[in-house]
């Protein structure tokens, strides 16, 4: 009996997507590029939630300006983090991670936030898995400047 296996389906650049774990960077790819720039660009319209009062009021005595202010500063941090790994997932799962542990550490200062730090914590978990993925494709696709 011979089983016969699936063929991989290509792209115009030759890149096999029927890979499991090319699928899993990719959608990592994605939404932790997506995310960052909707929720920094959310940080300057307060839509989906009122920002400033995710930040821990430890943090908000240290930074200058109101928590409004620092919310624009983390909007932009956000946006550029999201464009960071849309052009280099590698180092910007990385990036996203490191930012992930300032919110998480942030969000354990301020009482009755522990459920969102354990999901951010689950995100970032996410972004290190991001950033081994891509590790491993640009190891696959000769990329690799190490």
């Amino acid at each position: 009996m011979t089983v016969s296996q699936a063929r991989p389906t290509a792209t115009l650049t030759g890149i096999r997507t029927a890979d499991p774990s090319r699928q899993a960077f990719l959608l990592l790819r994605t939404v932790f590029t997506v995310a960052p720039i909707l929720f920094g660009l959310d940080k300057f319209t307060n839509l989906l939630v009122d920002w400033p009062v995710y930040l821990a009021p430890l943090i908000n005595d240290v930074v200058p300006g109101t928590g409004q202010q620092a919310m624009y500063a983390v909007g932009v941090v956000e946006i550029i983090a999201g464009l960071v790994v849309a052009l280099r997932p590698r180092f910007g799962g990385l990036l996203v991670a490191a930012w992930l542990a300032g919110i998480i550490v942030n969000l354990l200062l301020i009482p009755g936030y522990y459920d969102v730090a354990l999901r951010d914590f689950g995100l970032l978990v996410g972004a290190l898995a991001l950033w081994r993925l891509a590790t491993a494709d640009e190891a696959q696709r000769g990329q690799t400047t190490q």
